[in-house]
């Protein structure tokens, strides 16, 4: 193996909780009496995209909703929460990130969210880590289609200069773990608090921390 892929903002820092109550903020300030509690934020989790799942939401009520500017409040919402600091990274993230490198692998971060996300996650999480630690940023400028897609990887990848089966990828959600299995990269998965119902069948396996001697392993 000659690559890292960390397959979402939500590997590097767990973000999870933020996000949903982003949302709920979003919803308010649209005059929607919505709220997505913790249950009910995990089962939404099994797809990827914020708009599409407030979109998808608002069609299951029978209501019209834009779905775009609900989104936007709600990026602009959890960017002020990142802002606000006390974020850490997950367990082992640095660690596994700075022992590769040292190992010759490349690092790259191969998420669909918006680079104003990766970029407010990558500020608040300074000094541990930044953008400088990373080889390949990709977000969701970089592709057409978002994950599960497997556009992302494969941008990655060429990116990089490397062949899906020198590559390991770490994803938290069934989304991109399937994105990354669909681009030929194997996965390990590293469900975040709200993610570890989801469905990780086929991945090299399921951890609750990062471990570079285990990531170094993977042939």
């Amino acid at each position: 193996m000659t690559a890292l892929l960390l397959g979402s903002i939500s590997t590097v820092a767990d973000t999870s909780e933020l996000q949903r109550q982003a949302f709920n903020q979003a919803f308010e300030a649209h005059g929607l009496n919505w709220r997505w509690d913790q249950h009910q934020y995990q089962a939404m989790l099994s797809k990827s995209g914020g708009q599409a799942r407030i979109a998808d939401y608002a069609q299951s009520l029978g209501q019209a909703v834009d779905a775009k500017a609900v989104h936007e409040t709600k990026s602009r919402i959890f960017q002020q929460k990142l802002a606000k600091g006390g974020l850490v990274p997950r367990p082992g993230v640095v660690d596994s990130i700075k022992r590769v490198k040292s190992n010759g692998w490349k690092v790259a971060l191969v998420t669909t969210t918006s680079a104003a996300n990766v970029s407010a996650l990558l500020d608040a999480l300074r000094p541990e880590l930044s953008a400088s630690d990373f080889d390949v940023i990709v977000d969701a400028a970089s592709v057409e289609l978002p994950k599960p897609d497997k556009a992302a990887y494969l941008f990655a990848l060429q990116q990089l200069g490397q062949v899906p089966g020198e590559c390991v990828a770490v994803e938290d959600n069934a989304g991109g773990f399937h994105a990354a299995v669909a681009a030929g990269v194997r996965c390990i998965a590293f469900p975040n608090e709200n993610t570890g119902g989801g469905a990780f069948t086929g991945a090299e396996r399921v951890v609750d921390r990062l471990d570079a001697a285990e990531l170094l392993a993977v042939s």
